[in-house]
């Protein structure tokens, strides 16, 4: 085997995943990342003794990450710790009334009676249907889609489970009440989406979370990007943090390496970008490398829903609330509100909210007798014109004011701590094309062989990794397309690769 030079551009989850596994086929990685911990969106603050999760909270496949200690013969367990919840999720409507998303089938179906005794039968029947579709495409999760033939193989399936329609109308034909329909498709809303026009197809993360469960790592998210980081380093792998990459340097269509801001230069065989794909070719390659169509293309995808996340951090506990770990917080114009902010790109005047109690299960995360909180916020992508240096601070203040109002009682007067980010954010500091925190939207034209590929049609010898290519946003599917990648890489060079073990769950009943 030919030992490659390989510069991996950002230490997010997929670059990550991407990073050891070719570290581990005997190249010499480079990975390389502006900011100066590891995560991407997965980042995490520390203020005043808090910690706060930037992104991603929700942990699902936790195969996902033997795999990578296992490439080097160690256990996760050694690195970083995994506590399982029950429920999952606790889902509140309009009135405040709750819906404990549980594991067990026959508990899930409890709670659904609380709200339509009429709708246990069908709801059962919508949970057993995703198995369905979890088998015939939790495969296709970890295969590139290289070729339109591969894209057009798997749409009889697609057919056949009733997937080419909305998630919200999936739910519909198996349970008449709305909340519970709402409760049975919001899972796109955790990669991008929205569950009114976002193909059921991704109804397969249902299956992902009854299978192996939802978790959290105790210190956080970032504790698992930190876990990577290091098992990376113990391998041989090199670093780079606070250094950020200004162009991909190319010769005859061929990557050559890259140029950092400060002007150095570092060969490289291979590039992979865990950067936004959008953000990449327009950023990092010099105008007259790309082709003519290039930036047209990247102007005219959907782009996700971008968001207003406020980090805070209160002097008191709120264990007396009605909150969990996981609460999604629905409106009543719960619709409406995602057609003005992924449709009309308007900033709607109520709010559908996700609020994250990590201290409920971790309370190492925060000072004694203190409570650390995110409430997270969908708004549109810059492309709505909000001016968020002159609103942000205001629209913070409705949202905690909302939350004191309904949730957490005199929460203002005993907020210690507080920071937050917005579409301005997610564009300067993270790369993200329009500010869009999921990159590119998923919807049935842009998934597959239709969204950005993980090996570039353009140039050879550059990769990508993460949210904006196959097969989309999540950690799971972010450190799955670092997994494509490396076996994109191995197959280019002829290097032998271990095939996926494709874990298949039992038919929940």
């Amino acid at each position: 085997m030919t030992k490659k030079k390989i510069t991996v551009i950002g230490a997010g989850f997929g670059g990550l995943s991407a990073a050891i596994r070719l570290l581990a086929q005997g190249h010499d990685v480079t990975l390389i990342d502006k900011r100066d911990k590891p995560g991407g969106r997965g980042y995490q603050y520390e203020i005043d003794g808090f910690k706060f999760d930037g992104g991603p909270t929700v942990i699902t496949a936790p195969y996902m990450f033997d795999e990578l200690f296992e490439l080097a013969g160690k256990r996760k367990e050694d690195y970083f710790d995994l506590i399982e919840l029950n429920p999952f999720y606790r889902i509140f409507n309009e009135k405040g009334e709750y819906f404990n998303y549980l594991r067990d089938p026959n508990q899930a179906a409890q709670e659904v009676a609380k709200f339509s005794p009429s709708d246990v039968v069908g709801y059962r029947k919508f949970v057993d249907s995703t198995v369905e579709v979890f088998n015939k495409f939790h495969p296709y999760t970890e295969k590139p889609f290289l070729k339109f033939s591969e894209m057009l193989a798997i749409l009889p399936d697609m057919w056949k489970t009733g997937t080419l329609g909305s998630m919200y109308s999936y739910a519909k034909k198996y349970v008449k009440d709305d909340f519970i329909r709402k409760v049975c498709s919001f899972h796109p809303l955790l990669v991008g989406g929205n569950p009114f026009d976002t193909p059921s197809i991704f109804g397969l993360i249902i299956q992902f979370e009854k299978q192996w469960g939802v978790h959290y790592a105790r210190g956080g998210t970032g504790s698992i990007a930190q876990a990577l980081l290091k098992l990376f380093i113990e391998e041989g792998g090199k670093v780079m943090m606070e250094t950020e990459v200004d162009q991909i340097l190319l010769h005859n269509k061929t990557v050559k390496g890259v140029q950092l801001k400060s002007g150095d230069r570092l060969d490289a065989d291979i590039v992979v970008s865990n950067g936004d794909v959008a953000f990449t070719y327009k950023h990092m390659i010099a105008k007259k490398e790309r082709p003519r169509l290039l930036d047209l293309y990247f102007d005219n995808l959907q782009y996700s829903n971008s968001l207003v996340v406020i980090y805070f951090g209160t002097k008191r506990r709120y264990l007396d609330s009605k909150l969990d770990h996981h609460n999604i917080i629905l409106g009543d114009r719960y619709r409406g509100l995602l057609k003005d902010i992924f449709n009309k790109k308007k900033l709607p005047d109520d709010l559908s909210l996700y609020l994250h109690m990590p201290t409920k299960t971790d309370p190492s995360i925060a000072p004694e007798g203190c409570e650390s909180f995110y409430v997270l916020s969908l708004v549109p992508h810059l492309d709505a014109g909000i001016n968020w240096e002159e609103i942000g601070d205001r629209y913070c203040d409705r949202v905690l004011q909302f939350l004191e109002d309904n949730y957490l009682p005199n929460l203002k007067e005993n907020i210690v701590v507080k920071h937050h980010i917005d579409p301005v954010h997610f564009n300067k500091t993270l790369n993200s094309y329009k500010g869009a925190a999921f990159s590119i939207k998923p919807s049935l034209t842009q998934t597959g062989w239709m969204r950005p590929h993980n090996r570039s049609r353009f140039f050879k010898n550059l990769y990508f990794a993460g949210a904006g290519t196959h097969p989309g946003a999540g950690v799971p599917a972010v450190i799955a397309s670092g997994k494509i990648v490396s076996n994109l890489v191995a197959e280019e060079l002829g290097i032998p690769h271990r095939k996926a073990k494709m874990p298949i769950p039992e038919l929940i009943t």
